[in-house]
């Protein structure tokens, strides 16, 4: 790529950085992985600039890439967990709630949630995408956003974790 070309990905990817990370943070409930999908969209984004810029909606091409990603994730060996002494901070999203144990109990209803209810549910509510864009994001069509939310917002509305104000 030359320098105009790299500015322009950078100016691109600085712009976009935040929100994708929310989306990997709202699928995975974890910011660590929350931010290696943001990584990876952006490392293939970078690798078919040309045609990413080219493309009609460029920020639905990298939501897209984050939640195949994802999916992706769970078909790799996973690599062991390093245990710390010391919890890493807590992503700092405004995702509208106030206070961090709302933010706690709103992830861990999320997480209960089947993969395609919580990726429409985190498209269409969290990032307030149109029911169109969620659809283009999951590859699937506009009816089946609307049922999959439907449902999920149902569970949610039920879920104990959010009735009771936190984490179980």
């Amino acid at each position: 790529m030359d320098a105009a070309a790299d500015a322009e990905f950078s100016d691109f990817m600085h712009g976009r950085w935040s929100q994708l990370v929310r989306l990997g943070y709202g699928l995975t409930g974890d910011p660590q992985l929350a931010e290696d999908l943001a990584q990876t969209a952006f490392a293939k984004a970078y690798a078919s600039w040309s045609r990413v810029r080219r493309a009609d909606n460029p920020d639905a091409y990298l939501r897209r890439i984050v939640v195949n990603a994802n999916r992706n994730r769970f078909r790799k060996v996973r690599v062991g967990e390093v245990l710390t002494d010391a919890v890493p901070d807590l992503i700092s999203a405004t995702d509208g709630t106030d206070q961090p144990q709302d933010r706690d109990a709103l992830i861990s209803a999320l997480l209960e949630l089947p993969y395609g209810q919580r990726a429409a549910v985190v498209l269409r509510y969290w990032l307030d995408l149109s029911e169109a864009e969620t659809a283009t994001v999951l590859g699937c069509s506009v009816g089946n956003v609307k049922s999959q939310a439907s449902r999920a917002l149902a569970k949610l509305r039920t879920s104990p974790v959010l009735l009771e104000g936190g984490p179980a």
